[in-house]
C-alpha cells in the first residue's frame, strides 16, 4: 500500500506527517517554513514523490460551529492549488481541536515553550493524519 501524507497548513508553517507503509499509524515527518505558494507546493510535491504517497490529507480549520472562517477559506484555496500541482488525490478532513490536542500532548510531555513551538504543527499534522487513517 502507498503512504498517506498529512498536512497542517498554517500561515507561517506547514506541519507534515507520514503514514507507515500499511496505512495504520501516523508519524511526524517535517516542518515546512512557508515562503511562497509555488515553493511550498514544490516542497510538498518532492515529499510526495520521495515517499511514494498515494493520498495527501489536509486539515480544514472549521470554526467550532463547523463553519468556514477566513483560515478555512485560505486552506481551501491552497488545496485547490495543491490538487492542480499533484497527480495523487488530495482530501480534506475536519481538523477542529487538533492544535489544542497537540499542545496538550506536548504539555503533558513537559516540553519547553521553544520545543512546543517547533513541534506543534507537526503534531497537529500527525493528529489530522491519524484521524483520517482511523476513519478508513
Amino acid at each position: 500500500m502507498k503512504r498517506v501524507l498529512g498536512l497542517d497548513v498554517g500561515a507561517k508553517r506547514i506541519g507534515v506527517a507520514l503514514s507507515d507503509a500499511l496505512g495504520i499509524t501516523a508519524q511526524r515527518l517535517t516542518l515546512i517554513e512557508r515562503r511562497d505558494v509555488a515553493q511550498d507546493l514544490d516542497v510538498i510535491a518532492s515529499l510526495v514523490a520521495k515517499h511514494d504517497v498515494a493520498t495527501v490529507v489536509v486539515g480544514l480549520p472549521l470554526t467550532m460551529k463547523g463553519e468556514m472562517g477566513e483560515q478555512a477559506r485560505l486552506v481551501m484555496a491552497f488545496v485547490e492549488q495543491l490538487r492542480a500541482r499533484l497527480s495523487c488525490s488530495v482530501e480534506m478532513v475536519d481538523e477542529r481541536l487538533t492544535t489544542v490536542e497537540g499542545e496538550r500532548a506536548l504539555l503533558s510531555m513537559d516540553a519547553s515553550r521553544r520545543t512546543r513551538k517547533g513541534l506543534i504543527d507537526q503534531v497537529a499534522a500527525q493528529l489530522i493524519l491519524q484521524s483520517y487513517l482511523n476513519g478508513r
